[in-house]
């Protein structure tokens, strides 16, 4: 008798207050939606609905020998991004060449003032995207008093989505206004890149919940240790004592920093072990986008055609994801509802694809190395600044390790240009977008 109650009662009350279940389900499904691996498998398989489909149709299109029969209105779309041009030429090595002789010329205080203006420039955009990633994913909008709480945004594809939007419209301008290379390589090349490129930037966003700012830019600094150890493995490279010394040194300082770290009142201030998980995610996706990269610029393309063609599919990809989930138009009444939100995902984009032009800017005309200086203390000083704006607690041991790994980084730039001045004149190197 007792059984026949425990289990009629849950179909009784199911059947009188079918609402019950609904609610039940909904607080259910936001319950599941809060955990961030739950939001990544989500995104993935939003992301299979495009992949599937394109992988069997350009196995289909190949097995055809569509190159070849195909004919119409769609052939010259088709050959472009599924077979490419095979015609390539060296207009590449002219352009680059071109323009570091242009800044090799002229007068110091010319070069000098080139360098102020990409210092500044980089400087600039990349720590207002710092200081503005932080405030969007960590604060709360609406709250007009202290004891508010407020709305927090917590979709970091669309802030993904945003970023990229704004970058493949610059992108496509610059290659529509400046002669470029003659395109080569099969536009579906470039998803693979931006596949891993968007789930990078999705981990960037989405660690800050869990690690504080500090601590995520200290982790992007210190990734010449797993790809050092990558290339030992997989590659069986070798490197300069210099090398493992660097590496060492910089993960004692980063050590240092973290376990010196202290609990703080705000929880992005916390290191979780969610956090160092999506930390881990972030330096995979991002170690194959640039060896991807790397792969393609034998197609003799410019670096803002491979920013073109990079966006063009993570555009494709985030916005079928987030209509696919219905969270495009969420972002959006978001936006609607708090204008301090849609000023900062502008101007975060703004500041994004920005940054990207002055990288390849000052590559071009100063090299990688003077490029890597720039964007070191640009990393140094985004953590001081993370710091006196969101009040990170940083111990006199944690700022000693900072110290420590950022002193590493200059070692190893000044040890490769060493290097690279007693060999060979270095050759123009394509910034990985």
């Amino acid at each position: 008798a007792h059984l026949f109650q425990w289990e009629v009662w849950p179909a009784l009350v199911l059947l009188l207050f079918p609402s019950a279940l609904a609610a039940e389900e909904s607080s259910l499904l936001e319950g599941w939606h809060d955990v961030w691996l739950f939001r990544f498998l989500v995104n993935i398989a939003g992301y299979s609905t495009i992949i599937i489909p394109g992988y069997f149709l350009i196995r289909y299109l190949k097995r055809t020998n569509y190159l070849e029969t195909g004919s119409g209105l769609c052939y010259p779309v088709i050959r472009t991004c599924v077979f490419g041009n095979e015609g390539k030429t060296g207009l590449l090595d002219d352009v680059t060449a071109a323009t570091r002789n242009e800044g090799d010329s002229g007068s110091s205080v010319r070069q000098a003032i080139k360098l102020i203006f990409c210092a500044a420039g980089l400087q600039v955009s990349y720590l207002t995207w710092g200081v503005l990633q932080e405030r969007v994913m960590t604060r709360s909008y609406g709250a007009t008093t202290p004891e508010e709480e407020g709305e927090t945004f917590k979709d970091s594809q669309f802030l993904v989505f945003m970023n990229r939007i704004l970058a493949l419209t610059v992108s496509g301008l610059w290659c529509t206004l400046f002669k470029q290379p003659r395109h080569g390589a099969p536009m579906y090349k470039y998803s693979f890149a931006s596949l891993s490129n968007i789930m990078s930037s999705w981990c960037q966003y989405e660690a800050l919940k869990y690690i504080s700012f500090p601590t995520q830019v200290l982790a992007k600094a210190s990734k010449v240790i797993p790809v050092m150890l990558m290339g030992k493995i997989v590659s069986r490279k070798s490197y300069e004592y210099w090398e493992y010394f660097t590496a060492v040194l910089i993960s004692v300082g980063v050590s240092m920093f973290l376990l010196s770290s202290t609990t703080s009142e705000h929880p992005s201030t916390v290191t979780t072990f969610s956090g160092i998980i999506i930390l881990v995610g972030y330096i995979v996706f991002d170690s194959f986008t640039s060896n991807w990269q790397d792969n393609l610029f034998k197609y003799k393309m410019s670096s803002v055609q491979m920013m073109f063609g990079v966006n063009l599919f993570s555009c494709l990809f985030t916005i079928g994801s987030l209509l696919e989930q219905g969270a495009f138009f969420d972002s959006l009444a978001f936006m609607t509802r708090h204008s301090e939100f849609a000023f900062h995902a502008v101007l975060l984009s703004v500041c994004s694809a920005c940054g990207q032009l002055f990288i390849f800017y000052t590559i071009n005309q100063f090299g990688a190395a003077v490029f890597t200086i720039i964007m070191t203390l640009r990393q140094a000083i985004a953590i001081l600044l993370s710091c006196f704006l969101y009040g990170h607690a940083v111990t006199i041991v944690g700022g000693f390790g900072v110290a420590v790994v950022f002193l590493a980084l200059f070692l190893r730039v000044y040890a490769r240009s060493r290097m690279k001045s007693s060999r060979r004149p270095a050759q123009p190197i394509a910034q990985k977008v």
